[in-house]
């Protein structure tokens, strides 16, 4: 008597584009996967890393135009998974960070679906990398933060205020269309607009930009170099340069 094979959903991290910042393991369940399913930002060239007869459907989501809405791709998933497949949901950097990956994982364990998350090289890992700056410095960055720029609609903008404290390095992923309040709401909980700022777009892909600026620039900088998404907004608020304001006499910045 045949038994029926078991199937296995793995959430797996593409990385932020180039293909050998791959993790060995991901490219393992690449290549043993009956069916990949990859969003838009996920490199071609790492699709084609899935083995021949394997089936590839792409599952992307873009502003405005939705062909493929989270419920959708879950029973998907689900129902494949439920025929026996291994299924790869491949996702661009890594699954956990602003990946959508609760839905996913309460979807496949409602049905009973081994489900596993492969981690990936986030964007703010390899933007860091490619321009060289550490994403915490001893002595004035010790703590970092992941955030967005972008809410679910009908949610509350993200608490910025509480991020605006001398020692904190902040990555906004999602944040080029809202930098504006992103600057405001971090001046206003008295960020100096000093702060340095790196822009990276399209981290580690051949046409990868860093423009570097200001939190008091960041929004003029952005419209005036017509920055687009992908990108990653690094904002900093070292711990030196709070010291150097409160060591300036008071009235020297009123102007």
């Amino acid at each position: 008597m045949m038994t029926r094979k078991t199937g296995h959903i793995a959430l797996v991290g593409a990385g932020p584009g180039a293909r050998d910042l791959l993790t060995l393991r991901a490219l393992n369940r690449i290549q043993s996967a009956d069916l990949v399913l990859f969003d838009r930002l996920v490199d071609p060239d790492i699709v084609e890393l899935a083995r021949d007869g394997a089936e590839r459907i792409y599952v992307g989501k873009e502003v405005g135009r939705c062909a493929w809405p989270q419920g959708r791709i879950d029973r998907l998933i689900v129902a494949k998974a439920k025929l026996g497949l291994r299924v790869v949901r491949l996702k661009s950097g890594d699954p956990s960070v602003f990946g959508r990956a609760c839905e996913e994982i309460t979807a496949a364990r409602a049905a009973g679906i081994e489900i596993e998350i492969v981690p990936g090289v986030t964007a703010a890992s390899a933007a860091a990398a490619s321009i060289a700056r550490p994403l915490t410095e001893r002595g004035e960055t010790d703590s970092f933060v992941l955030t967005t720029g972008t809410a679910r609609p009908g949610d509350a903008a993200p608490d910025r205020a509480r991020l605006a404290h001398p020692g904190t390095s902040m990555a906004f992923y999602m944040a080029v269309q809202r930098a504006g309040e992103v600057q405001a709401d971090l001046l206003a909980a008295g960020a100096p607009a000093a702060c340095p700022v790196d822009i990276v777009e399209r981290a580690s892909t051949p046409t990868e930009r860093h423009i570097a600026t200001t939190l008091g620039q960041l929004a003029e900088t952005i419209a005036t170099q017509g920055v687009t998404n992908p990108a990653i907004l690094f904002i900093r608020y070292p711990k030196s340069l709070a010291g150097a304001l409160s060591d300036t006499p008071r009235g020297i910045f009123a102007a």
